[in-house]
């Protein structure tokens, strides 16, 4: 998981829960554009998708948004976080903010 020091994040049991569950959390640096999975990877993703339709309301975007991402397979989920795991290190290892 990447840690944003987000207000979520922050409580006892949310970090009790990621520590039973094994999960490696990595922290970086805030408003750091180039580590931003959702930018690279799904939000392109949904925005061809979605892109010239027009919902009636809220339900029909949340229904359309959870529609796409179900099509996405697990594999490219998979190797998303992988390719954000990599440039998390390589950010860190660099020691620097905004990383090329």
């Amino acid at each position: 998981m990447l840690h944003d020091n987000a207000p979520t994040h922050k409580p006892a049991s949310v970090c009790q829960f990621f520590t039973s569950k094994n999960v490696t959390t990595l922290y970086h640096p805030p408003y750091s554009p180039d580590l931003s999975l959702p930018d690279h990877f799904l939000f392109p993703k949904l925005k061809m998708k979605l892109k010239g339709l027009h919902f009636a309301d809220i339900v029909e975007i949340q229904e359309a948004v959870t529609d796409e991402l179900k099509k996405v397979p697990k594999e490219e989920f998979s190797a998303a976080f992988q390719k954000l795991y990599d440039r998390t290190k390589a950010c860190m290892y660099a020691n620097v903010v905004y990383f090329e």
